[in-house]
């Protein structure tokens, strides 16, 4: 049987799927280590409609997430600015993406495992929400796109994951000083399960993927929901708020 035609639909996202119903995702800029642009071609635009995609494909069992090379997310992308003539014109589009981008995250209705394959510095809360968390010993997680990048708020969706993950004053000061938290300090504080070396990531991702596949599909399915309800809500609640709360700061003169 032939991939579905989504697979090939993104620039950023390798997509493949093994017999068993694991879709492996894999984050790339233009072949490379993946980077975070603005513009409609970027990751940022595509990850909310690709995970929509997935979610309606019901031959999708498990799915495990990573990155390219030795970095999952750790730098903006100099080629893919937003091409809108100013910030009013282009915070529509933004604020519909990255409310489309966890809220489809979340609704993905199979379980998630993220491979942190190396620094995930740029909208590291795209890993951690996933439901397995396994991080290469090289990697390392901060939230440098908002406050510590040029002082934009950090209100798509970092002001509810971060505080949630670390508790409310770590939460707050890893968001407001650009902190980097290494993998075993991630794992010791119960951002991560397992760290392990860069060439094991993948293949123990791979195991616990193939273990979880051969779990009834309703079974699956169900446990996902119980799993990220709260999260759900939680973004549900205040997501919304705090797009708007960064455009506002971003619109307003400095």
């Amino acid at each position: 049987m032939s991939d579905p035609a989504y697979f090939t639909r993104y620039t950023g996202i390798y997509m493949a799927r093994d017999a068993a119903g694991v879709l492996e995702l894999t984050l790339h800029t233009r072949g490379g280590p993946a980077l975070w642009g603005t513009s409609p071609a970027s990751l940022h635009a595509e990850l909310g409609d690709a995970f929509l995609d997935i979610a309606r494909d019901r031959a999708n069992r498990v799915i495990v997430l990573t990155g390219t090379g030795d970095s999952f997310i750790a730098a903006a992308d100099p080629q893919e600015r937003a091409p809108e003539s100013s910030l009013a014109d282009m915070w529509p589009r933004i604020y519909d993406e990255g409310a489309a981008l966890l809220r489809n995250l979340l609704d993905l209705p199979v379980p998630v495992i993220a491979a942190v394959n190396g620094p995930a510095l740029i909208h590291a809360e795209i890993a951690v929400l996933s439901d397995i968390v396994l991080a290469s010993d090289t990697a390392e997680f901060a939230d440098l796109a908002h406050v510590p990048g040029g002082g934009a708020v950090p209100g798509d969706g970092v002001h509810v994951v971060w505080p949630m993950l670390l508790g409310p004053n770590r939460g707050r000061y890893f968001l407001l000083t650009g902190e980097r938290i290494g993998a075993e300090e991630a794992r010791r504080i119960g951002i991560v399960g397992e760290v392990l070396a860069p060439a094991a990531l993948l293949p123990r991702a791979r195991e616990l993927a193939a273990q979880l596949a051969k779990l009834p599909t309703p079974m699956l399915r169900y446990t996902r929901e119980v799993l990220v309800r709260q999260l759900r809500q939680r973004l549900g609640a205040e997501l919304s708020s705090g797009l708007a709360h960064e455009a506002l700061a971003t619109l307003l003169p400095r």
